[in-house]
């Protein structure tokens, strides 16, 4: 079974978990907000992905974040900021076992699970 990660009120979100249900494909929702983040997922994470694939700075979290820190971000300190602040990974995150997929596309979607 796959692993979406992400927050509920996210409207891509919405869409990524409409169109796996509408594909029959069967997935367990992660709300980072109830169920936080797991050090070692994160880190697992990080050895697959760089850390500014991973953060999303279209969000407001990243807004938020003072301008050093935005400056000055490294993979350690984005490890600490994703920890403290989940919301800021860009949404959704499939995780399908094999791969971890970023974002949601229906078109890329559609080419890989159809």
């Amino acid at each position: 079974m796959f692993t979406l990660y992400g927050i509920k009120n996210c409207d891509t979100m919405k869409k990524a978990m409409k169109w796996l249900d509408e594909a029959g494909i069967s997935y367990h929702f992660h709300d980072y907000k109830k169920e936080g983040l797991p050090e070692t997922l994160l880190d697992s994470w990080l050895s697959q992905h760089e850390w500014d694939e991973l953060i999303n700075r279209r969000g407001t979290t990243w807004r938020k974040l003072d301008d050093n820190t935005r400056e000055n971000m490294d993979t350690a300190m984005a490890r600490q900021v994703m920890l403290e602040n989940p919301s800021i990974i860009k949404r959704p995150l499939l995780d399908t076992g094999s791969e971890r997929i970023l974002g949601f596309k229906a078109d890329d979607y559609a080419a890989r699970f159809k």
